[in-house]
């Protein structure tokens, strides 16, 4: 897999979610976004879903009603990535699997 880029929106509402994979309320999901005009979550959630970044238990979300009765979570194949976008100092050297024989 490549590496991922996020934008600051796209952060926001990923640290907001929680990388766990753990499944949270719409409602709560909103509470948790500070800074994020209405039309920006809209596009930054359903750009995250399309990505597959993200999945919700609605198919359609044409306005923050619509998100605040849905469920979400991050796709656990993903997580490790997107944690790694989120914080890329924390990524860890990866050893080479090269390996010298004799």
């Amino acid at each position: 897999m490549g590496e991922i880029h996020l934008d600051g929106g796209e952060v926001t509402v990923l640290k907001a979610m929680g990388l766990g994979g753990t499944s949270i309320s719409g409602e709560t999901l909103l509470e948790r976004i500070h800074g994020l005009e209405e039309a920006e979550i809209m596009d930054t959630i359903r750009g995250l879903i399309m990505l597959g970044y993200v999945m919700s238990d609605k198919r359609s979300l044409h306005d923050l009603k619509d998100i605040e009765i849905a469920n979400f979570h991050v796709n656990s194949g993903y997580s490790r990535e997107l944690k790694d976008a989120i914080n890329p100092r924390a990524r860890k050297p990866q050893k080479s699997r090269r390996v010298r024989r004799e």
